[in-house]
């Protein structure tokens, strides 16, 4: 399969033109994936666009994006196949008026018109280019993980009543993970390694511009100070990428030209889910910023 990307600065380009700002350090992991022909493990906090990134990729490539969501108790029969059991018995149930030994009940039975595809096999017998997504993969337990290891090798499935499916065309694949638990070693050292964390103050201003347009250079840059601020408090779910984004259009759609401790206090729920980290940020940034020099803007600049 021909090369995606011609260059590290070919990826970065291509990714901003669908307004997601990848560094060098993102660049170059994505280029060596493409080339390598191996997948990508995204670690890092909640909301600090680990995602997007392989939305972002199929965008720039048209892959098709395919897309495993993990969770706790995940198996098989959802990350990879199951068979259509009603239809199976169906089946069976007519070929009683038949004469037929139970092996040729069973050939026909266990056939492709009964095979129900998940997203991982959904994703290795794709003819089109792909962008394989799995997602939180924190979140399985460890036995699980045996689940992806021989499509994240070889990329293939073995089904034992049909036997080895091996992928036409290599996608891209990123796994994404919160680091809620160590993953195995077996995993990782089938993977490219990219860490993501919150963007620095300059960055996320410039996030807020691509994204929301219409706001001026001053009111982002407010913005940006003011979350990274928040970020810097103990909370129990810091600010993400896209709720800062969020908070921006939100000072938009008030008629908001500057952020104010009124405004801070009137708009916090946007930016944080929990009460207990509104009424935190309340008083770190609204009540102090009262008494001068520990406002937002002093607080987010030392």
């Amino acid at each position: 399969m021909a090369d995606r990307f011609t260059s590290v600065d070919d990826v970065i380009d291509r990714l901003r033109s669908v307004d997601y700002l990848a560094d060098p350090n993102i660049g170059g992991v994505v280029f060596l994936a493409d080339r390598l022909g191996k997948p990508v493990l995204v670690e890092g906090p909640a909301g600090v666009g680990k995602t997007e990134l392989s939305k972002a990729i199929a965008a720039v490539t048209g892959g098709r994006l395919i897309r495993l969501q993990c969770y706790e108790g995940l198996d098989e029969a959802k990350a990879l196949y199951e068979w259509n059991y009603k239809k199976q018995l169906l089946r069976i149930q007519s070929d009683r008026d038949h004469e037929m030994s139970w092996d040729q009940v069973e050939s026909d039975i266990f056939a492709e018109p009964f095979l129900l595809t998940r997203p991982l096999l959904e994703a290795i017998r794709a003819s089109e280019p792909v962008v394989l997504l799995i997602d939180e993969v924190d979140r399985v337990e460890i036995e699980t993980e045996a689940l992806l290891l021989e499509v994240l090798s070889d990329f293939q499935v073995s089904i034992p009543e049909l036997g080895t499916i091996v992928g036409t065309q290599r996608p891209m694949v990123f796994l994404t993970s919160n680091n809620t638990r160590e993953l195995s070693e077996a995993l990782k050292r089938r993977c490219l390694y990219l860490h993501l964390d919150y963007p620095d103050l300059e960055r996320e201003k410039e996030i807020v511009r691509v994204r929301v347009p219409e706001i001026d250079d001053e009111l982002a840059e407010q913005i940006a100070r003011v979350v990274r601020s928040i970020r810097q408090l103990e909370l129990k779910k810091a600010p993400s990428i896209s709720e800062t984004i969020d908070w921006a259009r939100t000072l938009l759609y008030l008629g908001r030209s500057e952020v104010s401790p009124e405004v801070i206090g009137e708009t916090l729920h946007v930016l944080l889910k929990y009460q207990s980290d509104i009424v935190k940020a309340r008083k770190e940034l609204v009540e102090t910023s009262a008494s001068g020099p520990k406002g937002p803007s002093a607080r987010a600049a030392s």
